[in-house]
């Protein structure tokens, strides 16, 4: 299990500790601080989850997590964190299932004070009347039902003026701070501290509280003179959006800083959400353009169609842009506006002969929208259908197959061939083979490099030719550079090459292929087969 994904929790709670619970019922893994200064959360690994809270806590801790299932969120528990010196320390408590971590759970903690007797405070009851940032956020409403939803903001504040040391007046004052910025943040439970001397926290918009008078009389308090300074990045209206930004920006953090994340967050995620929003707008205002790379037939070198790839500014590649929009949940508009695309480009004039492939993340047959939108575009020219071919993507893996192949089994009923693109760049290859119905396989460029002087490679070829030859599916040889390699790929059986020798991606589709002797007059171009 990655990091990223854990570190996913501890961003959005905005959380002092995480915790991720296998199972059994056992801490499998901790990041963060301990409930007393200067004391980490490692040494909570092994243990029990019931372990960690005061007697009284226990039930309701261990009902609140096995309650769970994947996607799922807990109400929030004021708790007690048992410090294993006789004293505890008050916390917030939040239990979520990842999907992508399921059956695990993680756990969040927000520490509310200083660490104290057991019999200086009553044990705490749930708090019933709270709900989660998410489900405040998701429900967003900036009034009764059918109003708009509320424009959210992240807000960093820096504070100078905080002591080094970690003692009990440091303490204090950085839990009267912490709860001072939550009553400010978007549902009283949205903020946390990020490092010693910066935090962050969710907060509406249109909210015109000084957080730099919040701090300075949080500091007054306490007899301190603290100064800030603050930062506010837009998010939006859309929590989940911001949700998966902030994932994404952990990730990138954990790149470029992996000893201190934490102090690169910010930026990383201000950079993710500028450039969400600028492919929004690409995508809003159709702001890239399509260009066309031939696929030949191996044996007369004809071409049988073309692979439509999407080009945005100075004909730059969409590789990282793509990544981030199926991270953040943006790719199916942009399929969408791809496929607009290329439907409209069937029905130019003079296009009668073109047959055109376009990709599809697996992210956006998530749902029926993509195909349901791909078959109202060409409801009105249905002999467009066969003219299309849709290329299902393993950059974002699909997750629940069986429920894309009846996606996919809608397309092809329409008469649109489906093909599983990139066929062993990743670890769910054999089960896209295997749970989907499709009509072409095509093998990633990686394995065919080597065809020409590996053995092996080309055993593999061959046998996974045989599979598809076995299975009904047709088979395309990608990033073919050389005679040499398009001969032995030929000689194994795959039906198809694509790749430089045969011509590169044009603004235009060029019907004939360059380096072919064979290559028939410009112009024709073979039927599916």
């Amino acid at each position: 299990m990655s990091l990223k994904s854990r570190l996913l929790g501890l961003a959005f709670a905005a959380a002092d500790a995480l915790i991720e619970v296998d199972g059994a019922g056992q801490i499998a893994f901790a990041l963060g601080s301990g409930p007393v200064a200067g004391q980490g959360s490692a040494a909570w690994i092994g243990q029990p989850l019931s372990a960690l809270f005061a007697p009284a806590c226990r039930a309701a801790v261990v009902e609140a997590a096995s309650a769970l299932s994947a996607g799922g969120r807990s109400q929030p528990l004021e708790v007690l964190i048992d410090c294993g010196d006789g004293r505890v320390r008050r916390a917030m408590f939040r239990a979520f299932m990842l999907p992508e971590l399921a059956p695990a759970v993680s756990c969040a903690f927000i520490y509310e004070g200083a660490p104290f007797e057991v019999a200086a405070e009553a044990d705490p009851s749930p708090i019933s009347d709270s709900s989660s940032f998410m489900d405040s956020a998701r429900e967003g409403l900036s009034g009764k039902s059918g109003a708009a939803l509320q424009k959210l903001a992240l807000a960093f504040i820096e504070v100078q003026g905080l002591a080094a040391a970690n003692d009990a007046a440091n303490e204090r004052m950085a839990a009267r701070l912490g709860a001072r910025l939550q009553r400010v943040s978007h549902d009283g439970a949205s903020a946390g501290r990020l490092t010693p001397n910066r935090y962050a926290l969710i907060k509406d918009a249109g909210d015109g509280r000084d957080l730099e008078a919040e701090v300075r009389e949080a500091g007054l308090a306490e007899g301190l003179t603290l100064t800030s300074r603050s930062s506010e990045l837009a998010i939006g209206s859309d929590p989940l959006c911001a949700l998966r930004a902030m994932r994404f920006a952990i990730e990138a953090c954990l790149k470029d800083n992996a000893a201190q994340p934490e102090l690169s967050f910010a930026d990383s995620l201000s950079r993710t959400l500028k450039d969400a929003e600028r492919f929004r707008n690409i995508v809003r205002n159709r702001e890239f353009s399509m260009f066309y790379q031939p696929v030949v037939d191996l044996k007369t070198r004809a071409v049988h169609h073309f692979e439509a790839l999407t080009r945005f500014g100075q004909g730059s590649g969409p590789a990282s842009a793509i990544r981030m929009a199926e991270e953040l949940a943006l790719i199916e508009d942009f399929d969408l506006a791809v496929a607009e695309k290329i439907v409209h480009r069937l029905r130019q004039p003079g296009s009668g002969l073109l047959k055109i492939a376009i990709n599809v993340s697996g992210a956006s047959l998530a749902n029926d929208a993509y195909v349901e939108a791909l078959l109202k575009m060409t409801a009105s020219e249905p002999d467009n259908r066969r003219r299309l071919i849709v290329e299902v993507t393993e950059t974002a893996a699909l997750a629940d197959i069986a429920a894309a192949n009846r996606r996919l089994g809608a397309l092809r009923g329409a008469g649109i061939k489906v093909c599983i693109d990139d066929f062993g760049a990743g670890a769910a290859a054999f089960d896209y083979l295997r749970g989907l119905s499709v009509d072409t396989v095509k093998i990633d460029g990686a394995l065919v490099r080597g065809i020409d002087s590996d053995p092996r490679t080309r055993t593999l070829i061959g046998h996974l030719v045989d599979l598809c030859r076995s299975l009904d599916m047709t088979t395309i040889a990608e990033m073919i550079e050389t005679e040499e390699a398009a001969q032995a790929l030929q000689t194994l059986g795959v039906g198809y090459g694509q790749g430089w020798l045969f011509g590169r991606a044009e603004a235009e589709p060029v019907t004939i292929a360059p380096s072919s002797p064979r290559a028939r007059r410009q112009g024709v171009i073979d039927g599916w087969s």
